[in-house]
């Protein structure tokens, strides 16, 4: 087993598990929006609330919480420990360095990014998760919990509307660089597809972000 360790902990192994939750975390981006547009639903929140529940009584979907959480953490561990090995290798710069011009802003500041996005994921989880868990709800005409009242209540405050907004915004340019890299990170390349896999990358990355950011937007100014 021992080949394994010194695989996975080196950088290579490093980035290739980085790559792998990270693809994998987009699979559930898509998973947890396509749930949340029930929110746009004119019913007062009944069908958000059914799926809500569904979600939270539903023991598969109870593992693929947990296989959720591993891979959220696999994958911001390893992101940092990479961030400090690439720190410490370039510790001694040269004079002149203009690495601005060798790559894009968004691929110099992941760490930036993933710290933001880290930040509104712990507001968002006590926000949402622990307060439909462990706080006190109410129950709508279904006779579910009322989450919908809850994230109603939350988007009418302005500061967590902004807070939101800007988490997508983060979220966008992280999967701009992250996703097109994960599949170079994995060998996935070739001359005539890699083009492609970037192209669904950027739609990827700005259609989920919108997705998402619209649903603050929506509740703030027109509910």
């Amino acid at each position: 087993m021992s080949w394994i360790t010194k695989t996975f902990s080196s950088s290579i192994g490093r980035k290739v598990i980085v790559a792998i939750t990270g693809l994998f975390l987009c699979t559930f981006l898509v998973v947890h929006l396509v749930g949340n547009l029930q929110l746009f639903k004119d019913d007062g929140g009944l069908a958000f609330n059914t799926y809500s529940h569904f979600m939270s009584t539903n023991g598969l979907i109870r593992v693929a919480e947990i296989i959720l959480v591993a891979g959220f953490g696999f994958h911001i561990y390893e992101t940092i420990v990479l961030t400090r090995r690439n720190q410490t290798a370039r510790s001694s710069k040269y004079v002149v360095d203009h690495i601005e011009q060798n790559s894009p802003w968004r691929s110099r500041n992941m760490g930036l990014l993933g710290s933001i996005i880290l930040v509104f994921l712990v507001i968002h989880l006590y926000n949402f998760y622990w307060r439909f868990h462990y706080g006190e709800v109410g129950l709508d005409a279904g006779g579910n919990k009322d989450l919908y009242a809850i994230v109603a209540e939350s988007f009418k405050v302005w500061w967590y509307v902004a807070l939101y907004v800007a988490a997508q915004a983060a979220l966008c340019f992280h999967l701009l660089h992250g996703f097109a890299s994960g599949f170079q990170t994995l060998g996935l390349t070739h001359r005539k597809y890699t083009p492609l896999i970037q192209n669904v990358g950027y739609a990827f990355s700005i259609l989920v972000c919108a997705g998402f950011a619209a649903m603050p937007l929506y509740f703030f100014f027109f509910k």
